[in-house]
C-alpha cells in the first residue's frame, strides 16, 4: 500500500494515540496502525517480502524504505509467527527456566532469543524463540517495544470464549501450508499444537485424530474454525459426516463488526491481539 493511502487514513501529528502492530512471518510481513481512541482510524498494510535473505535483512530493509515506521507510537506490538512454541502452567512458571523447557521441546538454534507471555486468561505462559538480531533491530529502532508469539493471543481468545456453554471446543486456524489445533474445556488448555500441512484429508486426519485422543463427544463438543483458506467449506462439509457441532468463526460478529474486521485478508491471529489486549 502506498504511503499516500495510509496518510489518507491516519493523522501521523497524532501518532502518539495510535498503536502499531508488526506481524513477522516466512510469507511476509504485515502491519495495522490503530487508534483504540477511535475505531474509524485504521489501516492495514501488507508487505511482501524476499524469502530467500534472512529474516533480519528484510527487517532491516523495511525501516529504510517504509516511513511510517520512523513515526513515534503509543504502543508497538511484534507479532512471530512460527511454530517455536511451549506452554507452561502459570502455577509452576519460573522466569530462569524458559529457556531449558522450550528447549526440550524443540532443537536450540543458532542466534536466537528466548521470550514468554503471561497468559492470564488461559493460566498459562507461552515461552518462544524468534531471531537474535530481529529482535535486537527492533528494540534499537523503537524505545519500548512488546514481544508476542503468534499462539499467545490465539490461546487467550480462545479460552475466553470456550467459557461459554458446557462443550468442549477444539479451535482450528487454517493457514496456508498449516494447522494450528487448539482444545479447551471450558476455559481449561488441554492442547495446542500446529501441524504443517496443506491437504484437506491432512487437514481432517489430524482434526478427527485429536478429537478421538482427548474423548471428544461427536454429538455435543464443538469444532470451531478460522482462517483464511478456500478449502475451509470442502473441509467442513466432510467433517459434518462426523462431528455435529461445526462452526466457522465470523470476526465481524466476535469483534462486534469493528473496523479491523472489514478488511478480509488481515490474519485473525492480529485481530485477536488487539482485542485481549495482552
Amino acid at each position: 500500500m502506498p504511503d499516500k493511502t495510509i496518510t489518507d487514513k491516519i493523522d501521523f501529528s497524532k501518532s502518539e494515540q495510535y498503536t502499531l502492530s508488526i506481524r513477522l512471518s516466512t510469507d511476509g510481513f504485515s502491519f495495522s496502525i490503530y487508534n483504540p481512541i477511535s475505531d474509524s482510524s485504521f489501516c492495514y498494510i501488507p508487505l511482501g517480502i524476499k524469502s530467500e535473505l534472512p529474516m533480519a535483512v528484510n527487517v532491516k530493509d523495511i525501516f529504510q524504505r517504509l516511513d511510517f515506521l520512523q513515526h513515534p507510537y503509543k504502543r508497538i506490538n511484534v507479532l512471530s509467527v512460527n511454530h517455536r512454541f511451549t506452554l507452561i502452567p502459570f502455577e509452576v512458571f519460573d522466569e530462569e527456566q524458559t529457556e531449558d523447557i522450550l528447549y526440550q521441546n524443540h532443537p536450540k538454534q543458532e542466534n536466537e532469543i528466548v521470550l514468554y507471555n503471561i497468559l492470564k486468561r488461559a493460566n498459562t505462559v507461552t515461552t518462544f524463540s524468534m531471531d537474535k538480531s530481529v529482535h535486537q533491530l527492533l528494540e534499537e529502532q523503537f524505545n519500548t517495544v512488546y514481544f508476542y508469539s503468534q499462539a499467545s493471543p490465539l490461546i487467550e481468545y480462545f479460552a475466553g470464549k470456550s467459557r461459554i456453554g458446557n462443550s468442549k471446543k477444539m479451535y482450528a486456524y487454517l493457514r496456508d501450508n498449516s494447522l494450528e489445533i487448539y482444545c479447551f474445556d471450558r476455559g481449561k488448555l488441554m492442547l495446542a499444537n500446529s501441524f504443517n500441512c496443506n491437504k484437506t484429508e491432512d487437514r481432517m486426519y489430524y482434526i478427527l485424530y485429536i478429537w478421538e485422543q482427548l474423548n471428544f463427544s461427536q454429538e455435543r463438543d464443538e469444532l470451531h474454525f478460522t482462517g483464511l483458506l478456500k478449502d475451509k467449506g470442502d473441509i467442513i462439509l466432510q467433517l459434518n459426516k462426523y462431528l455435529k457441532q461445526v462452526f466457522v468463526i465470523n470476526p465481524k460478529s466476535e469483534f462486534n463488526n469493528s473496523e479491523l474486521t472489514k478488511i478480509e485478508d488481515i490474519p485473525f491471529d492480529l485481530q485477536a491481539l488487539f482485542l485481549c489486549e495482552l
